[in-house]
């Protein structure tokens, strides 16, 4: 089989191919655990500021320039185009949900018995409200209808599509998680004096801090679970900081959670794995999430999640219907966070660690994506060529 995946985003901030490739882990992964399932042949195809053409760890990568700003991201896909027709690949493999004008055009461009997958990268149908977005429903509809398949990290997470008619009752959805990156999970001493996490337990946060995330609802479920909890500390990792003057705010005003509060910011990526590891219990707030690429990370690790009951952290953690996998919590509800971090706090930790590790590996590596990729990929294809004969 040979698999093209198409990316039409193209982001300006990467000059070199090294620093393109190297950021999206999530991208060159996915396409090498193909190769490891057993794909005869991967071919990458990205917007870039210049073409180019190499290969890597056995994947193919075309990446092209196109004729358009760089600003106006991915909307002339004709070089991209160009290149798939030559391919002419079994599967062509979409990124993202948001390129349906490219995706009715690569439809026409591949041969009729190629399939056409789209995979989910987070967010939900556009609303339709204003005259604008009801102008461009038609377009969206008839681009997504192009496809003969779709990827999210759980079926569910597809609902909102099917209503509003964007996915059709004939087009297949598979669950194949959506990607993560490559950490591997260090001895608990080691990773707590690279880290400096600690506590009784040691909880961590890694996540943006933005409304979405919600660790204002996780800093006040934190803060009622104190009193159980009195050698409890948590560890907050962050990029982005939009929120970063009301978390600083609420500590202010809270002296005593403040005291069990650290707030490190960003982590250079080779001590992320310490970070995890040194984690007793993984806390996130997050309200929607595509798949959650720190949630498989902690699991990997063994920390053992507390994270809100969302479609794709229901698939991450088995449904986290009770331990190792952890416990779910409705968003935005703090007092059922507290009663979560007590609960897992009480449990006997040190022997989940092990089992989330091998439940982890068995099916949240890459070596696991690739083969469930990989089928979807056989199933799509030969659903395809019946409609073609």
């Amino acid at each position: 089989m040979h698999v093209a995946v198409l990316s039409y985003f193209y982001d300006s901030d990467y000059a070199t191919v090294d620093a393109l490739l190297d950021r999206y882990l999530s991208l060159t992964g996915w396409a090498e655990s193909l190769l490891a399932a057993g794909a005869e042949r991967v071919t990458v195809l990205q917007r870039f500021s210049r073409d180019v053409d190499l290969r890597r760890n056995g994947v193919e990568y075309l990446l092209r320039a196109g004729n358009d700003l760089p600003t106006r991201s991915g909307r002339d896909p004709r070089r991209l185009h160009r290149a798939v027709k030559t391919l002419r690949p079994d599967v062509a493999h979409v990124n993202g949900l948001m390129f349906p004008l490219q995706t009715w055009l690569l439809r026409r461009t591949l041969p009729r018995e190629s399939a056409l997958i789209v995979q989910d990268h987070g967010g939900a149908p556009p609303a339709t409200r204003s005259a604008v977005a009801r102008l461009r429903y038609p377009i969206r509809r008839a681009g997504l209808r192009a496809a003969d398949g779709f990827m999210f990290t759980t079926a569910e997470q597809a609902q909102p599509w099917h209503a509003a008619g964007l996915i059709g009752p004939d087009q297949p959805v598979y669950g194949v998680v959506e990607a993560g990156r490559p950490v591997r999970p260090l001895p608990r001493a080691e990773a707590r004096a690279a880290s400096g996490v600690c506590g009784d337990p040691a909880m961590l946060w890694v996540g943006h801090l933005d409304a979405n995330k919600d660790p204002l609802t996780v800093l006040a479920g934190f803060e009622r679970a104190l009193p159980h909890l009195p050698g409890a500390r948590l560890t907050m990792v962050y990029v982005s900081d939009e929120l970063l003057p009301a978390v600083r705010a609420r500590l202010a005003a809270a002296p005593a959670l403040a005291e069990r509060v650290d707030l490190r910011g960003r982590v250079l990526y080779d001590l992320v794995a310490a970070y995890y590891s040194a984690a007793d219990i993984f806390v996130l707030g997050s309200h929607r999430e595509g798949s959650g690429y720190a949630l498989i990370e902690a699991l990997t690790c063994g920390a053992v999640p507390v994270v809100t009951d969302i479609p794709s952290f229901r698939a991450l953690t088995a449904g986290a219907r009770g331990m190792p996998y952890g416990v779910l919590w409705p968003p935005g509800d703090a007092d059922a966070l507290a009663a979560a971090l007590v609960e897992v706090a009480r449990s006997d930790l040190a022997p989940l660690r092990a089992e989330l590790v091998a439940y982890a590996a068995r099916e949240l590596s890459w070596d696991a994506i690739g083969r469930k990729a990989l089928a979807a990929y056989r199933d799509l294809l030969a659903r395809r060529r019946r409609y073609a004969d």
